[in-house]
């Protein structure tokens, strides 16, 4: 049935038929687990999808001078136009060693720039690239840590982070509107003209501050509107050589359509090319496949005199000599298509301990821009009885090419059967695969038997499609209707059913139970996502942490039972032994927090104060060991004779220390307090006297 709503919505309830795809609009009724989906746009929670803040000294916003205005829109000059132009900024003119290239497969991220080695240590000059000014300053304790910003002539941006401190005039204004506003994260924006650099001029010594996992100068250059470019694409540098063409590790073919079958199974199959850089990878046996399959790549490219591997730029695919797929990794949007690596990548298959393998298709719901196909999107349709002969060239920005070969033979989807005396009793379990709940049934019948999923008072039956040694696998398209149950003979019970509804992407849409509500944008999955959700004794679940989330998804959790201490009680994310504080916002006897990460959630009550202890003070300053039991650190103050002393904060060996280089905070000299407190408000009081 279907009821119209305003603004041209639908409201639409499903039923147990193989249908075509129900219109986005959908809502999914369950009765047994009193759920509900609705796309009513009046009843979504329009709340802000923020990150649980990182630790800070309740830093004010990012000021920006109410006269400067950003760079007009300009178009990336052609390649050719900037050969030259910048200057590599770590030793130029010698030469250098990379430890990561632009467009790097990175946990959440593609890698934005050129991460350059520094000789293992910090404190190397960092030089100005081009002429221009600092538009941009940040010293933060994560992410990019302390990083400076330089907007040219022509609108390009060059980004240096990870230093360790910051050279000229801007460093000592950034340390007096350090001291104005009393805290050490603080992100300032100049108007051209304040603070001009010349090119080769040093503005920064390199450092290891933020996320940097050790010693160097991560640099990035992006247009005026804040697309990351490979800073490679003008030629290179003469101080990185490349004369290595790059590696193929693994390749594997998977079906993407219900009649896919690879090898004769509808699951993804791994192939280990032979072969190398120089001669070129082949796949030595001849792949049966039917139906719509893709491809999917795990390579690797490298740098003269560099063990370190590092990502590729380009892969072609031609297949019988026409083209199927390319993509060019040169430049990404950032932050908002950074993010979408998480569906360039095979994710589910990453976060299960796999490798990680790059999609040589346009997965729906994928929208960067690097991609060039024709209608397919790169995904193969193989036919019975044809030959298709597979050519890969891998290309990384030297243009240094391995080709990689493959052959599919098109055979047809005929079930078969083998059967093993090791399956002693039947059993059951199912997946869900994009689209198609995959059934398997262990079953010591001679025959495979049909599998009956159940709906209310509907009933489906479904035939195997194959049996492999006695495991029978049967295939079903979930957006025909979700399934209350499955029921096989010979085992007494049937099996629920537990995604509960379909999410589709592309519009708001509110799920909510007893349990919990959760609100997804139109951008929080970047496919249809069917949901599972599920409490038991004080622990949420939602989903699994194998599936992506672009934008954050807006979650109120309902305890059963009420919270005392609220003031000190927040979610967390459970991890194994981990705990990682989510949020603390409660509107009565709901607490609602944002995440981008799908997994499991308590509520927990912090009562510990944070630890604090100083381990070092003489003439290069003082030097504080901290920590945190649960919520983690969200403020830190440093008074000496009662005025305020700039501290460092440094997560990755949580210590806070004074530096030599604060020209303006009171002497090291007479009573001193150090004040923490963690994300529940429990504080540390530390008193002491230099």
């Amino acid at each position: 049935m279907r009821w119209p709503l305003p603004n041209g919505r639908c409201l639409v309830v499903t039923a147990f038929y193989l249908l075509p795809t129900p219109p986005r609009c959908t809502v999914l009724l369950n009765r047994s687990f009193k759920t509900w989906l609705l796309a009513l746009p009046a009843l979504l929670l329009l709340l802000s999808a923020s990150l649980p803040p990182a630790c800070s000294t309740n830093a004010p916003k990012a000021e920006r001078p109410a006269s400067a205005k950003p760079a007009a829109a300009q178009t990336t000059p052609p390649d050719s136009s900037l050969r030259g132009y910048f200057l590599f900024p770590i030793k130029p003119g010698k030469p250098n060693l990379l430890a990561a290239s632009m467009g790097e497969l990175r946990p959440n991220h593609f890698h934005g720039g050129l991460d350059i080695k520094t000789d293992g240590g910090v404190d190397r000059p960092v030089y100005a690239s081009a002429e221009g000014y600092i538009s941009r300053i940040k010293q933060s304790s994560f992410g990019y840590g302390n990083v400076l910003y330089i907007t040219h002539p022509n609108g390009l941006t060059t980004v240096y982070a990870h230093l360790n401190h910051f050279k000229g005039p801007v460093a000592a204004e950034l340390l007096k509107r350090q001291y104005e506003k009393q805290t050490y994260e603080l992100e300032l924006f100049f108007q051209p003209g304040q603070f001009p650099v010349t090119k080769g001029e040093i503005v920064a010594l390199s450092g290891n501050t933020g996320g940097s996992a050790g010693p160097h100068l991560h640099w990035e250059v992006r247009d005026a509107k804040d697309n990351q470019l490979n800073p490679l694409r003008w030629g290179g540098f003469a101080e990185i050589q490349d004369h290595v063409p790059p590696t193929a590790v693994m390749v594997a073919v998977e079906p993407l359509s219900i009649d896919g079958r690879v090898q004769g199974r509808f699951e993804k199959r791994l192939f280990t090319p032979t072969g190398t850089p120089a001669t070129g990878f082949t796949v030595a046996d001849t792949i049966p496949a039917s139906g719509t399959v893709g491809l999917l790549l795990q390579a690797f490219d490298r740098f003269d005199n560099a063990w370190n591997k590092n990502g590729l730029q380009r892969i072609d695919i031609t297949v019988n000599g026409k083209p199927l797929f390319s993509h060019v990794i040169d430049g990404i949007g950032f932050p908002a298509e950074s993010r979408q690596v998480n569906h360039h990548v095979d994710y589910e298959y990453m976060m299960s301990g796999g490798r990680t393998m790059e999609k040589l298709w346009v997965d729906e719901g994928n929208t960067l821009p690097i991609y060039r196909t024709g209608p397919s999107k790169g995904k193969l349709r193989v036919e019975p009885g044809q030959v298709y002969t597979v050519e890969m060239r891998l290309a990384d920005s030297y243009g240094n090419t391995t080709p990689l070969r493959m052959v599919l033979r098109g055979v047809t989807a005929d079930y078969w059967q083998t059967r093993s005396a090791a399956v002693a009793r039947p059993t059951l379990r199912y997946d869900v695969l994009r689209n198609i709940l995959r059934v398997t049934v262990d079953d010591t019948a001679k025959q495979a038997p049909n599998l009956t999923l159940l709906r209310d008072t509907r009933q489906l039956q479904l035939k195997p499609s194959y049996t492999d040694q006695s495991r029978s696998i049967y295939l079903y398209d979930l957006r025909a209707g979700l399934p209350d149950s499955l029921r096989f003979p010979g085992l007494k019970k049937a099996q629920r059913f537990d995604r509960q509804v379909a999410i589709p992407a592309g519009i708001e849409q509110l799920f909510a139970n007893q349990f919990m509500s959760l609100t997804f944008s139109p951008r929080t999955v970047f496919d249809t996502l069917y949901l599972q959700t599920a409490y038991k004794d004080g622990l949420w679940t939602i989903q699994n942490a194998r599936t992506p989330i672009q934008e954050a998804l807006r979650v109120t959790l309902k305890p059963p039972v009420p919270v005392v201490d609220k003031a000190r009680s927040a979610v967390y994310m459970v991890r194994g032994n981990a705990k990682i504080w989510q949020g603390n916002k409660w509107e009565g006897e709901t607490i609602s927090f944002a995440t981008r990460i799908f997994g499991q959630y308590r509520i927990l009550t912090d009562t510990i104060p944070p630890s604090a202890r100083l381990i070092s003070k003489g003439a290069n300053g003082l030097v504080f060991k901290v920590g945190d039991n649960l919520s983690g650190l969200a403020s830190y103050a440093l008074t000496v004779n009662g005025q305020w002393r700039r501290l460092r904060f440094e997560h990755k060996n949580s210590t806070l220390f004074t530096e030599r280089q604060d020209t303006l905070g009171p002497a090291l000299r007479g009573p001193a307090t150090l004040r923490i407190t963690d994300q529940a408000g429990n504080e540390k009081v530390l008193q002491f006297t230099l």
